[in-house]
């Protein structure tokens, strides 16, 4: 099999992957654990108050969401970075053993 057409399938089973949830879950909520937590803190606690103050609360959701993309994106890039420079480093040593 070559190259393009294994990449081909990889690429169409990420991608129905990524869109089939969104409709076996149509109008489902995709919150996230912090909502959640806070649910079951004032569940068992109604009297609760957290001890601590965010420094800035970002305007909107969206503004927070793109905000966790983009250290998401950035810490995958180091890591990605580092794997890439390990392998790297380890070839080159092959060839100046060879």
């Amino acid at each position: 099999m070559k190259l393009f057409t294994k990449n081909m399938i990889i690429l169409v089973v990420v991608v129905v992957l990524a869109i089939v949830p969104l409709f076996i879950a149509r109008g489902a909520e995709f919150g996230g654990a912090d909502g959640q937590a806070e649910e079951a803190i004032m569940e068992l606690n109604a009297n609760y108050t957290p001890w601590f103050k965010a420094l800035w609360e970002p305007p909107s959701g969206e503004i927070e969401s793109l905000l966790f993309a983009l250290q998401a994106a950035v810490g995958s890039g180091f890591v990605f970075y580092y794997i890439g420079y390990s392998k790297g480093k380890q070839v080159s040593n092959k060839r100046e053993e060879a």
